[in-house]
C-alpha cells in the first residue's frame, strides 16, 4: 500500500474563533477567486490606512476571509469598530497568553500575511527582526513559518528614497517577501490602487481555475424516513462536507448541481439546487440529472439511508400502549451503485464512513466499496475519531484510488479538506 501523505492545516481556534469569526451571510461574494483563503490583514499607522478599509472590502467580496491586526499608530487614525465592520472580525490590537500572533502567522492557519499599508519605520523593523508591536510579531513568525508576506508601502516620498529603506526592501524582496509598489506623485509614495493591491494577492493565493466548464453533480447532507407523521429515521449528518465540496467546486469554475437532504450547513448558490428528504427522492433526483445531462464527474457526499419503513403509518404511534416496538425496514438501493450504469463516462468519487476501524480495516473496506460500485475514487473517514465525525467543522479522510492508491488528508477545516480531494482528483486522473 502507497500512501501519500497531505499537510496538516490548522484550524484557527480559541478567542480567534469564538470572538472572530464573522457570519457566513454577512457579506455577499461577487466572486470566488479567494473563495476558502485567509489573508492576516496587518495595519500600521500611515495616514493611507483609511484605504485598508476599502481593500478588506474587496478582498471579503471576493469571497476571503479577513483577520485584521492593528498596531497603536493606526488605532489612532481609524478605529478598531470600523475594521472589524469591513473584515467582519474583532482586530487583534495587543497580544495575549491565547499566542494571537503564532495563531495568524504560521502558514498553517493563514494562506497570506498582508502588511497594507506599510509604514517606512515597520518595513525596517521587519527587515531587521525587530517584533515590538502585533503586526510585526505576526510577520515574524509568517517569515519563520515561510508564510507569503505581500507589502504595500505608504509613506512620503523622502522616506521611500532614504537609503537604509531601499536596502531593507531589498533584503526582504531577497528571501521571498513580495511589494505592491506605491504611486509616486505630489512628493509622496501613495498606497497601490485598490485594485492593483486586489490583484497582487489574487496572483499570490488566488484560487485556481482548474475546474472550468466542468459539469459536477454533488449530493449532500442526510435522508429522512418518516415512520408515522411525527417520528422519523434519519442520521447526524449536517451536511457540511459535501456543501463544501460544492463551494470549492463553484470556486474553481466548475458548473455545479447540488442535490441536497435536509442538512443543517447552508449550501452556495450553484447552477442549480435540488431539495430532497427521502431516499427514494435523492436516487430519482441523481438518475434523473446523469440520464438529463451530461456529468464529468459526481460527488456522492451524502448520508442515504441504507433502510428505510416498509410502511409510514398515518397516525401517530402511541407510545403508552407497549414497552416495545416492533418496525419492519427494508433495504434501500445503493445510488453509487446505479450511477456508472446509468453514465459511464462520468467520474465517480463516493463517500464512505465506518467507526472504530484501524486505518488498514477501513482502506481495505473501502476499498472494496469502491471495486463494486465501478468508482474512481473512494473518500472513507472514521466517524468515531474526534473532529471527524458528522456535524464536525473538521475532518479527516482517506481518499483511494482504482490502483489502491491512498492519499491521507489529515485533520483540517472542511474546506481545506474539498480543496485536497479536488487536488487529488485532478492531478490522478490526468496520469
Amino acid at each position: 500500500m502507497r500512501t501519500t501523505k497531505v499537510k496538516k492545516r490548522k484550524p484557527i481556534r480559541g478567542q480567534i474563533e469564538s470572538e472572530t469569526r464573522p457570519p457566513k451571510d454577512r457579506f455577499e461574494a461577487t466572486s470566488r477567486k479567494l473563495s476558502g483563503k485567509r489573508v492576516t490583514f496587518c495595519i500600521t499607522g500611515s495616514v493611507a490606512a483609511i484605504r485598508a478599509i476599502d481593500i478588506a472590502r474587496k478582498l471579503k467580496k471576493h469571497g476571503c476571509e479577513v483577520f485584521p491586526i492593528m498596531s497603536q499608530a493606526a488605532i489612532s487614525l481609524i478605529h478598531p469598530n470600523l475594521v472589524e465592520w469591513a473584515t467582519g472580525n474583532q482586530p487583534i490590537v495587543q497580544l495575549t497568553g491565547k499566542l494571537e500572533h503564532i495563531t495568524l502567522g504560521e502558514k498553517d492557519s493563514t494562506d497570506l500575511v498582508l502588511l497594507c499599508p506599510a509604514t517606512a519605520n515597520t518595513i525596517s523593523k521587519v527587515a531587521c527582526g525587530i517584533d515590538d508591536t502585533p503586526v510585526t510579531s505576526v510577520i515574524a513568525v509568517a517569515l519563520g513559518s515561510k508564510t507569503p508576506v505581500m507589502i504595500v508601502p505608504a509613506m512620503h516620498t523622502s522616506l521611500y528614497n532614504h537609503p537604509i529603506l531601499i536596502e531593507n526592501i531589498g533584503k526582504l524582496r531577497k528571501i521571498g517577501v513580495e511589494f505592491v509598489d506605491p504611486t509616486i506623485e505630489e512628493g509622496k509614495a501613495k498606497i497601490a490602487d485598490v485594485n492593483d493591491v486586489i490583484r497582487s494577492v489574487e496572483a499570490k493565493i488566488g484560487v485556481k481555475q482548474d475546474m472550468g466548464g466542468l459539469n459536477v453533480l454533488i449530493t449532500a447532507g442526510p435522508t429522512v424516513e418518516h415512520l408515522d407523521p411525527v417520528r422519523v429515521l434519519s442520521n447526524m449528518s449536517s451536511g457540511k462536507m459535501g456543501v463544501s465540496l460544492a463551494e470549492e467546486a463553484l470556486s474553481r469554475g466548475a458548473k455545479v448541481t447540488l442535490i441536497y437532504g435536509p442538512g443543517k450547513a447552508t449550501p452556495p448558490q450553484p447552477e442549480k439546487t435540488l431539495s430532497v428528504k427521502t431516499a427514494k427522492e435523492m436516487h430519482e433526483a441523481v438518475i434523473s440529472e446523469l440520464k438529463t445531462k451530461r456529468y464529468q464527474l459526481m460527488i456522492a457526499a451524502s448520508a442515504v439511508a441504507d433502510y428505510v419503513p416498509i410502511e409510514r403509518l398515518g397516525k401517530k404511534i402511541q407510545s403508552n400502549k407497549s414497552s416495545i416496538l416492533t418496525i419492519k425496514l427494508k433495504r434501500t438501493p445503493k445510488i453509487i451503485d446505479g450511477v456508472k450504469k446509468t453514465s459511464p463516462t462520468t467520474h465517480l468519487i463516493a463517500f464512505k464512513a465506518e467507526s472504530r476501524l484501524t486505518e488498514k480495516e477501513l482502506i481495505d473496506k473501502s476499498y472494496e466499496r469502491l471495486k463494486t460500485a465501478d468508482a474512481d475514487f473512494i473518500v472513507a473517514n472514521d466517524v468515531s475519531r474526534g473532529g471527524s465525525g458528522f456535524g464536525e467543522e473538521s475532518n479527516e479522510v482517506l481518499m483511494i484510488n482504482r490502483k489502491r492508491l491512498t492519499t491521507k488528508i489529515k485533520i483540517q477545516p472542511k474546506r481545506a479538506v474539498a480543496r485536497k480531494i479536488f487536488d487529488v482528483y485532478l492531478n490522478q486522473i490526468e496520469e
